[in-house]
């Protein structure tokens, strides 16, 4: 859009601060005292309570059955048909028997369409999560400690329960923390987790996702790492024992990625003529569970297996408070991350389709569904962004899309889940290593990042590599305390600048930018583009003084030694006074004996006279003396025969500045006094009001700096300036004209 030049003129007194408060009626604000209404109780607040942390109630009896529930169903068949390849999956990236991962894939889902507001996302087994859990029960539970005495074979039935006895207390663990911090409503803590930040690290999981599924992939068996550098250890290890691979694995997974890369290149050709995606990971499934039980993959070829799966649902078991202890840090960074993944997905769906998603709310309903969950023996879940877009793009409306997916994964988890048990783990390695090509694709971020922003590729690149090279937990815990470091220096580090006028108007711009941008004669405009606190504030007061062109720090310090040598001096002349005065009074009289009694007299009369003369010349130096002393306390810089400074005002724009300190505070004093001191006055400009507060609360304003020191506007302060010069000279300008 072109804007047409018109000229526009206005005609307003210059502003001070207390000017524009008189003018404005000015009044601090009223305090809402938000705290009080949690304490009433009415039926109306019972009702919005209720509400709001049980959102079913609000959105299902207004649910238009017949626009929305066929795409709904429909929509939830999609998603249980990708569930159920990927909560087998997802379980064995857990370290858990696969059957586990269809429980998760039925509980938290439910729970979810309960408590949760977002419209369009698919909560289950994710794969950040299963490796962020794999890495605690494999650390936890090894296998060399459920070793056999007599043939030294593992115990997979022991190191199974122990397993899930730990995955499921984390997730109890992760419950409570999501839930605590949603009900303080601390949903605002995953805006520490830049986007950059989330990207990086979820790539930075994919690959250790991709390194894990490596043993079942090539049908070796690994020694289990944990802690810094165990994918290092772990990629060494199956580079060393690549030669005792076996080829069925090998061809198992190679033949399953061929077919699913296929399945998925067709689905994106064929997605406008399609009704429905190609099931492409359950046929698959159901394919390769064919021919391991006719072929006999398992003895023929040493392919490694799911083994028997359980039908029917597990008893609800208590969580073993005994291990809290030790999965409280990994609890906390799954519970971050998985929210961040929830949200940042939840939020997106709801920009699109025109609804607004609670954070504190979305808190709340995760932590409940991995909180029960965890009872039902469940591991932590979050949301699939795979299963997410296909939910969206079948016809998926709200949760009722999910609670179906949920109860297509009960049928199979009571009648059919058992007919999985000769499906090969290499099928289960192959769909988990395709369905990480979206997560993988986020390399691209690198070049994107390195036009747009190399601030947030460096966090990317860091967060990628501390994942990588510490593992999940410390990775996630550096990557946050560098991003907020970062966020420290970028304030140390601002853009300082001088402003100078664009002619005819009363805008100010910095004059290394804009090549019309003039500074006004005798005053100096500096500005800074971040807020001034106690981390940059003496950093603000260098760049200010090296920006003016003017070491202040040096003139005060010649001023102040010479001004002490006036003093000085002045001292010895009236020590050098008084001597001469001690001396005259003690000089001895030389009378005459032979001379006549009139010549004593008369000698004696000159003799009193003299010294009433050099009494009245000692007090006379004696008083001009002072009168030196006083002119040297405010002699000048021209007069001392020092440098003045080209300019007389100085005008702090503070319109960047959101809140201040008691260094703050400190600083700018500070910038009065020494300006002061080379005879330069300053003036404040364009504060925002509730920093005006904050000076007037740390007893900023005093005799010597006022309100009339503070401006509405930067142009207001330098016009006020050019009317009070040194000289005396006030400019008749009192109209801005534009």
């Amino acid at each position: 859009m072109e804007l047409r030049r018109r000229d526009y003129h206005v005609e307003r007194p210059l502003l001070n601060q207390e000017q524009l408060e008189e003018l404005g009626h000015w009044g601090s604000a009223t305090g809402t005292r938000q705290w009080r209404t949690w304490f009433q109780c009415s039926r109306a607040r019972a009702r919005a309570l209720l509400l709001q942390h049980l959102p079913i109630l609000a959105w299902l009896p207004q649910y238009p059955v017949r626009d929305w529930l066929l795409g709904d169903l429909l929509s939830g068949l999609s998603v249980a048909i990708m569930q159920l390849p990927q909560g087998l999956a997802y379980a064995l990236l857990a370290g858990l028997p696969p059957v586990f991962g269809l429980y998760s894939s039925f509980y938290p889902v439910f729970i979810y369409f309960l408590f949760g507001t977002s419209r369009h996302i698919s909560v289950g087994t994710f794969a950040v999560m299963s490796v962020m859990v794999g890495s605690v029960t494999e650390s936890l539970a090894p296998d060399e400690a459920f070793l056999e005495a007599l043939n030294s074979t593992v115990n997979k039935e022991a190191r199974d329960n122990e397993r899930v006895r730990l995955a499921s207390t984390l997730s109890v663990l992760v419950g409570l923390f999501q839930v605590g911090l949603g009900l303080v409503h601390f949903g605002f803590v995953v805006t520490y987790l830049s986007e950059p930040l989330v990207r990086g690290y979820t790539t930075a999981a994919a690959v250790q996702v991709f390194v894990s599924q490596l043993k079942y992939v090539f049908g070796l068996q690994l020694s289990s790492f944990s802690g810094p550098l165990s994918l290092i250890y772990t990629v060494l290890e199956v580079c060393w024992k690549l030669p005792q691979s076996v080829v069925g694995a090998v061809v198992t997974a190679f033949v399953t990625g061929v077919v699913l890369v296929v399945v998925k290149l067709l689905n994106d050709k064929l997605r406008r003529h399609l009704p429905l995606p190609l099931p492409g990971e359950l046929l698959t499934l159901i394919g390769a569970t064919g021919i391991s039980y006719s072929a006999g993959l398992k003895h023929r070829f040493g392919v490694d297996v799911v083994g028997p799966i359980p039908a029917g649902l597990v008893p609800p078991v208590a969580p073993s408070p005994q291990l809290f202890a030790k999965l409280v840090g990994n609890a906390f960074a799954i519970a971050v991350v998985g929210f961040a993944i929830a949200i940042s997905l939840g939020k997106i769906f709801a920009l699109r389709h025109g609804y607004r998603v609670d954070s504190n709310q979305e808190l709340v309903a995760l932590g409940l569904s991995n909180l029960i969950g965890g009872i039902f023996q469940c591991f932590p879940v979050s949301c699939s962004m795979s299963r997410s877009l296909v939910q969206e793009s079948t016809g998926g409306n709200t949760q009722v899309a999910g609670a179906t997916a949920s109860l297509f994964i009960l049928i199979i988890i009571i009648k059919v889940g058992e007919l999985f048990q000769e499906l090969p783990k290499a099928v289960l390695a192959a769909i988990i290593i395709v369905n990480l090509k979206g997560m993988l694709m986020q390399l691209a971020d690198i070049r994107a990042l390195w036009k747009a922003n190399r601030v947030d590729l460096l966090i990317w690149l860091v967060t990628f590599v501390a994942t990588i090279l510490l593992n999940l937990d410390l990775g996630l815990a550096v990557a946050i305390a560098f991003s907020l470091l970062l966020v420290v220096v970028r304030t140390q580090l601002p853009h300082y600048s001088i402003l100078g006028q664009v002619p005819d108007t009363d805008i100010y711009r910095d004059v290394a930018e804009y090549s019309e941008a003039r500074e006004v004669p005798g005053v100096k405009v500096f500005r800074s583009s971040a807020t001034m606190y106690f981390a940059n504030a003496e950093l603000y007061s260098d760049a200010l003084k090296q920006r003016c062109g003017v070491d202040v720090d040096h003139l005060i310090s010649q001023k102040k030694k010479l001004l002490k040598k006036q003093e000085l001096k002045l001292k010895q002349r009236q020590k050098e006074l008084r001597k001469q005065a001690a001396a005259s009074k003690g000089t001895p009289a030389s009378i005459d004996v032979n001379a006549s009694d009139g010549n004593i007299k008369s000698n004696t009369v000159e003799g009193f006279k003299a010294e009433v003369s050099t009494e009245n010349e000692l007090q006379k130096i004696a008083a001009g003396g002072q009168e030196d002393a006083k002119a040297a306390a405010v002699c000048t810089l021209r007069a001392l025969g020092l440098p003045q400074p080209d300019f007389h005002s100085l005008v702090l724009d503070l319109s960047t500045l959101s809140y201040v300190d008691t260094v703050c505070l400190k600083s700018l004093k500070n910038i009065f006094r020494d300006f002061r001191e080379i005879e330069v006055e300053v003036y404040m400009a364009a504060c925002h009001t509730p920093v005006v507060t904050q000076l007037e609360a740390g007893h900023f304003f005093d005799a010597s700096i006022t309100k009339q020191h503070l401006f509405a506007s930067v142009h207001d302060a330098v016009v006020f300036a050019l009317q009070h010069l040194p000289s005396n000279q006030v400019s008749p300008v009192l109209v801005t004209k534009l």
